[in-house]
């Protein structure tokens, strides 16, 4: 991990706000302001969100959480620009405006094009996205301008190239997939590196799968550790090169002391350590697991309004643990929604999938495992 190129960051661990705690149907605005407390108390300041998180609910937490509890300067605050908030330039700058009244505040840290990848990149580029952001920051609006990236290293190396004036990359790094020929982690960060572009990192657990190893990479991780399986993933992404900042979806309170305690005390990791993570990444990819994240980009498009990141976890669970709870939550993510059976194939989640999932064929393994007719 490097030090952050970015004097008003402070420490080297930023507070992901898509994960927050729920309350009633809506953010639990209490919770999140404990967290956001202990988070500010420990010297961190940088808040993460974007206009879709919790379906939009996540920016006006961060204003009635953090923009109205402290002053401007406590904490640094990066929003994005989403692909289907906007179909031409004029409607950037009203979005734009209307994100900085949500969240409370009169200007973005750092504001990232979102999940770009090659088909959203023709997009920005044909709207001139890009262009209407760097004219954002030169209006004092936007500190400093980035991406966040879902695509091959081939397809980061034309946007680096043709916008040097990227000032970070936010990318995908953690020990399961960092080789993934899906997600090419590894070789993201070296196109970074050739290009001397930070990174921040984001999913370093991987939506919390690697959190809950499989019960024989739980196995082989304590064999060489005994620190928290999340502990260990967060480590992991912080220590590769290139990286200043680690993100972390926290969901209450003791995961956030917990993760803000040990990268305050930051410790790199060793060589026998990358040597057990590649096992434990072994065991994990022979698990047939489906490597959703959770981040729900595929469910705002869903015309049978299934819950599809929920599905898969539910198939996840029965498929790690046999667990015969996965039937009851089943029922549960279904309830008032979409099964996995009503897909009507139109293909609208696999475009909005970082992870270049064939969500439709999954959902058939879906349905063959949990649904019943009657």
């Amino acid at each position: 991990m490097k030090n952050t190129p970015f004097p008003e960051i402070k420490g080297n661990f930023g507070f992901g706000c898509m994960r927050l705690p729920e309350k009633d149907g809506g953010i639990d605005l209490a919770a999140f302001s404990e967290m956001a407390d202990a988070f500010l108390a420990a010297g961190f300041n940088y808040f993460d969100t974007a206009h879709g998180y919790h379906d939009g609910l996540s920016e006006p937490a961060i204003r009635e959480c953090v923009a109205k509890r402290y002053p401007r300067d406590r904490f640094v605050l990066t929003d994005k620009l989403t692909d289907e908030y906007f179909s031409s330039q004029e409607e950037i700058r009203p979005f734009f405006e209307k994100q900085l009244a949500l969240c409370g505040v009169e200007y973005f840290d750092f504001y990232l094009m979102h999940a770009q990848n090659a088909a959203y990149f023709e997009k920005f580029k044909k709207c001139r996205a890009y262009e209407t952001a760097l004219e954002l920051k030169k209006e004092g609006k936007i500190r400093h301008f980035g991406i966040s990236f879902h695509d091959g290293a081939d397809v980061l190396e034309r946007i680096l190239s043709e916008y040097p004036e990227i000032e970070t990359v936010q990318l995908q790094i953690n020990y399961a997939d960092f080789d993934d020929p899906a997600v090419q982690g590894r070789a993201c960060a070296e196109v970074c590196k050739r290009h001397r572009k930070p990174v921040i990192v984001m999913e370093p657990v991987k939506g919390g799968i690697l959190a809950r190893l499989p019960e024989a990479a739980e196995k082989v991780l304590r064999a060489g550790t005994q620190e928290s399986s999340a502990r260990f993933a967060i480590r992991y992404a912080a220590s590769c090169e290139q990286v200043y900042m680690v993100l972390s979806g926290v969901s209450n309170m003791a995961q956030t002391l917990e993760n803000v305690g040990f990268m305050k005390d930051f410790r790199p990791f060793t060589e026998e350590e990358r040597e057990l993570a590649e096992k434990v990444a072994a065991v994990f990819r022979g698990a047939d697991l489906i490597p959703c994240t959770a981040c729900r980009y595929c469910t705002a498009g869903c015309p049978k309004n299934i819950s599809i990141p929920d599905l898969f976890s539910d198939m996840n669970a029965k498929t790690m643990y046999g667990d015969w709870n996965s039937d009851w939550y089943y029922g549960v993510h279904t309830g008032g929604k979409g099964r996995a059976r009503d897909c009507i194939g139109c293909g609208k989640c696999e475009r909005a999938c970082p992870q270049h999932l064939p969500i439709r064929e999954l959902l058939k393994k879906v349905s063959a495992t949990f649904d019943r007719e009657g």
